[in-house]
C-alpha cells in the first residue's frame, strides 16, 4: 500500500513538555518506531507539522531583534529541515540496513485571497500566561487565542494549499524505493505576484489539508493523521464524550469541532475519501499500525462503503 502519514507538530513535542533539543530528539525515535513499523510493509510519504517548533523559532528570532521579525516562510523551512533530519535519521536507524529516505522542502502554492488572512487560527509557540501573552502582542503584534487549558497561544493564518510545487520529484523518489519525508508543517506557503514570481507568505499552511492533497496527488490508498488523541471524540470534554469510531463523511459534517484542533484533521479526511481516497484514519501516534487496519482511532470511509458506527473507549460497537 502507498500511505500518507501526517504526524501533529504536538506529537512530536508534546503538550507541557520542554522545548528542547532533547525532548524532539526524544519524541521522533517515539515516532520513527511507529512509522518503521509500517514501512516495513507499505511505501510510506511523512508528512509533518511544526506548530510548537516555528513558533519556538519566531520567539528566538524575536529576542535578536524585536524590530526586525523574521518571516513565517523562512523560519517554516528551517523546521522542515531541522525535523526532516531528525524523522530521516531515526527511521533510518529504525530500519533495516539498506532502506532509502530522503527530505525534501516543498513550496506550497496558496491564494493570496484566502479568507485565513481575515481570521488568523493557526496556534503555534509555547503556551504563554496571560502577563506573557499581553506583552508579546503589545512587543510584536501577535494575534493571540485562550487555549482550553487557560494558557495563551499565537495564532497565525492558516490558509488552504492549492498547489504542491515540486510533486514530480515526490513521486520519482517513490518510484526509485525511498521513504519520502515532505511537505513540513504544511509546506513553505508562496504564491505567484503581480510579475509572475514566486515569493514566500506570512502564514502557516493547514498541514493536515496539504496531506490530504499529497495523498490524492500521489494517489495514495490511505491517509494517516496522527497526533496525541487517540480519535475524534463526539461531545468532547462532556460527561457523554465518546470516540467516534467507522465513521463517513456525511456523518462527520454533523460535528461542531474547533478549527485549531480537530477540525482541520476531519476536513481533511473528509477531503481525501471524497476525493477518491479509500480510507483516511485519525488518531494517536502509538496506534499507527492499528488504525490504518481499521482497530482504532476515527476511521473515515466513503458513505457508500459503510454504514456509521460509533465505538466506545473498550471498543464495543454502540447502536
Amino acid at each position: 500500500m502507498r500511505i500518507v502519514i501526517a504526524l501533529g507538530g504536538n506529537a512530536l513535542l508534546q503538550r507541557g513538555q520542554p522545548m528542547t533539543a532533547a525532548a524532539q530528539l526524544a519524541n521522533v525515535r517515539i515516532a520513527a518506531t511507529a512509522l518503521a513499523d509500517l514501512a516495513r510493509e507499505h511505501q510510506i510519504i511523512v508528512a509533518h507539522g511544526n506548530g510548537p517548533q516555528v513558533g519556538l523559532l519566531a520567539l528566538q528570532a524575536a529576542a535578536y531583534d524585536p524590530e526586525k521579525l523574521w518571516p513565517l516562510d523562512v523560519l517554516g523551512a528551517e523546521t522542515d529541515g531541522m525535523i526532516g533530519y531528525l524523522i530521516e535519521q531515526e527511521l533510518m536507524n529504525a530500519l533495516p540496513a539498506g532502506s532509502r529516505c530522503a527530505t525534501l522542502l516543498s513550496r506550497v502554492e496558496i491564494d493570496a485571497k484566502d479568507p485565513a488572512f481575515e481570521k488568523p487560527s493557526k496556534p503555534i509557540g509555547p503556551v504563554y500566561t496571560a502577563s506573557e501573552a499581553r506583552r508579546a502582542t503589545t512587543d510584536h503584534g501577535w494575534t493571540m487565542v485562550t487555549e482550553a487549558t487557560g494558557g495563551q497561544r499565537r495564532v497565525v493564518p492558516s490558509p488552504l494549499p492549492l498547489r504542491i510545487l515540486g510533486i514530480e520529484a515526490i513521486n520519482a523518489l517513490l518510484n526509485a524505493g525511498h521513504c519520502v519525508i515532505c511537505a513540513g508543517g504544511g509546506g513553505i506557503p508562496v504564491l505567484r505576484n503581480a510579475d509572475g514570481a514566486m515569493e514566500g507568505v506570512e502564514a502557516v499552511i493547514d498541514k493536515d489539508r496539504t496531506a490530504a492533497l499529497l495523498a490524492m496527488e500521489l494517489k495514495a490508498d490511505a491517509l494517516l493523521l496522527l497526533t496525541d488523541v487517540e480519535a475524534v471524540f463526539e461531545n468532547f470534554g462532556q460527561d457523554n464524550q465518546h470516540v467516534i469510531g467507522m465513521t463517513t463523511p456525511k456523518a462527520l459534517a454533523k460535528l461542531d469541532l474547533a478549527p485549531g484542533s480537530m477540525g482541520p484533521k476531519v476536513s481533511a479526511a473528509v477531503a481525501f475519501v471524497q476525493g477518491g481516497g479509500a480510507f483516511a484514519g485519525i488518531g494517536q501516534l502509538s496506534d499507527a499500525r492499528a488504525i490504518l487496519e481499521q482497530r482504532a482511532g476515527t476511521n473515515v470511509l466513503s458513505d457508500a462503503a459503510k454504514p456509521l458506527k460509533v465505538w466506545d473507549n473498550e471498543g464495543g460497537a454502540l447502536d
